[in-house]
């Protein structure tokens, strides 16, 4: 089983936008039951609020649901539970970081860092750029699956 946390600031725009897509690639790929997919976020300002409007428009516009989502808090529980552990920006392993101490497991790392050319994932809550920020989760995304077919771990 794998374990993969997705993790932003409100855990209502990105992070979850990128758990959708992956559960959606997983789906699609019938591997469903080798995984754990969630998403999280850094910070307790929207804990309990739906999906960002956004974040399900663009969603609903390439076919993937995401109704019943609420934001939660990774919590230093998570750390031990989840395998890999993918945040948005630098920024969400810095905040991670005060809550974990350090990641001696080597579990965090940014969603882009799987990619081609690493980058932070720019947040649409400020940019309103939802497009964008799809295909930079959607990139991150299929490079993070091409790892994990390349290490043998499905």
């Amino acid at each position: 089983m794998i374990k993969v946390m997705f993790v932003c600031l409100g855990n209502i725009c990105r992070s979850p936008m990128a758990e959708f897509v992956f559960k959606k690639m997983v789906k699609d790929k019938h591997l469903e039951d080798q995984f754990i997919i969630a998403s999280s976020a850094t910070s307790r300002e929207e804990i309990g609020n739906p999906v960002h409007q956004g974040t399900v428009r663009k969603l609903t516009e390439v076919g993937i649901k995401c109704e019943g989502k609420r934001a939660t808090q990774f919590s230093k529980k998570d750390y031990e539970l989840y395998d890999f552990i993918l945040c948005m920006e630098t920024s969400n392993i810095k905040s991670l970081m005060r809550v974990v101490g350090d990641d001696s497991q080597g579990k965090i790392h940014r969603l882009l860092d799987y990619a081609s050319h690493p980058r932070d994932i720019a947040d649409p809550w400020y940019t309103g750029n939802f497009d964008d920020t799809y295909n930079d989760v959607k990139e991150g995304c299929e490079a993070f699956f091409k790892y994990l077919c390349e290490m043998h771990l499905i």
